[in-house]
């Protein structure tokens, strides 16, 4: 048990799928572990049920709608960190982020948690966005978005600037990883065009920046190179986004590629599709906070092409620099592929740079410290030396 317990509120607009919603999820159960309260506002979502399961509390607001009927929420959070007794409340996005400071500035200072915002990606600048600053401290994931931070958003000290990479648990996703028989042949039978050809898999949500309409395009020319391959598009589509898979599909039948690319739509078992992948690719349109998909592919030994921006490009750099392209460049991005299938060189071996532990630690040891300061602020408070 720690020597203060803690109550960790975090906000965000959903837990339904996504890197964001993984590290919410991991650092919920590990303060779970470490003898303190996890807290969790989001609008619910299919992974509620893993945050629950392993002792965190959920409180379900569509907190994260972009309405200015969200504002109603705000006497609810407020009552929220009230009656929970919160100590560290951690925004993980814009409008939740806005609900969430709205209520915590309505609070006497001497009954406010501490303030965090995780700044998670390179959001459009301006007065919006600029909520993910606004904490008390800011945690931002990587190198990338740190200094977006310092070219945008100057007014964050630098001492209240925490980078802290997201991780992934290398036990988790080990070296030289296999999916067993029974996985393989049950997703061969459900996607029996993908069985015998080396396959190129993009994992993430079905929007216009992931890149899809690039592998695509990739898949042409590596046909026209006389290189047989299948692609994975791994990932579900926001209903209210319909139409953009079926253009997708549209495209890939104008390139007569509907026999060789394979949308699965969401998929609980990324780290066995990792396995079977010749290449994953990561493709994005702009550039990437993290990406942890490169860096859970990686982990496991499989090779990684990525468009070379970003925290994509932090992680190749760390790990495999081969499989960095310029954005964009569908002919360098072909024959990378190309020499890749060929030489199948396998990522930098050793120890992983993005460890889950690590991400984890060093969040919490942020929480503790923010809480401390503002326990002292809150003496402060009640002695009169402020307001």
């Amino acid at each position: 048990m720690p020597s203060h317990q803690l109550t960790v509120l975090q906000v965000l607009p959903a837990i339904d799928s996504g890197g964001v919603e993984r590290g919410v999820l991991e650092i919920a159960e590990a303060l779970v572990a470490a003898g303190h309260r996890s807290l969790v506002v989001s609008g619910g979502g299919r992974m509620v049920a893993e945050l629950t399961d392993h002792g965190s509390q959920h409180f379900q607001k569509a907190i994260g709608r972009k309405s200015p009927f969200t504002l109603r929420h705000v006497h609810w959070l407020r009552t929220l960190m009230i009656n929970q007794q919160v100590d560290v409340v951690d925004i993980h996005s814009r409008m939740p982020g806005w609900i969430t400071w709205l209520a915590w500035k309505s609070l006497p200072a001497a009954n406010r948690p501490a303030l965090i915002s995780t700044l998670h990606g390179l959001h459009s600048t301006g007065f919006y966005s600029s909520i993910m600053c606004r904490g008390e401290h800011v945690i931002v994931v990587s190198e990338t978005v740190r200094d977006y931070v310092r070219k945008n958003y100057s007014f964050v000290p630098e001492e209240q600037l925490h980078l802290i990479h997201r991780g992934i648990d290398g036990h988790e996703y080990p070296r030289g990883f296999q999916p067993d028989e029974t996985w393989k042949v049950d997703f061969f039978a459900q996607f029996p065009k993908a069985r015998n050809h080396p396959l190129l898999t993009l994992a993430g949500r079905i929007t216009r920046l992931k890149g899809h309409q690039d592998l695509l395009r990739l898949l042409a020319r590596l046909r026209e190179r006389g290189i047989t391959v299948h692609g994975l598009v791994v990932g579900g589509a926001d209903p209210r986004k319909a139409a953009y898979g079926h253009e997708l599909k549209t495209l890939a039948a104008s390139l007569k590629l509907s026999d060789h690319v394979t949308f699965t739509g969401h998929r609980s078992d990324l780290k066995q599709i990792y396995a079977i992948s010749s290449i994953v690719l990561s493709l994005s349109s702009t550039p990437e906070s993290f990406g942890r998909t490169v860096a859970e592919a990686l982990s496991i030994g499989t090779p990684v092409i990525g468009y070379d921006h970003g925290g994509i490009a932090e992680i190749l750099a760390a790990q495999f620099p081969v499989g960095a392209v310029e954005s964009g460049n569908l002919e360098a991005l072909t024959g990378t592929v190309a020499s890749i299938l060929e030489k199948v060189p396998r990522p930098i071996p050793g120890a992983n740079p993005f460890e889950k532990s690590a991400m984890l630690e060093k969040t919490l040891d942020v929480y503790q410290m923010a809480a401390s300061r503002a326990n002292g602020s809150k003496s402060r408070s009640l002695n009169g030396t402020r307001e």
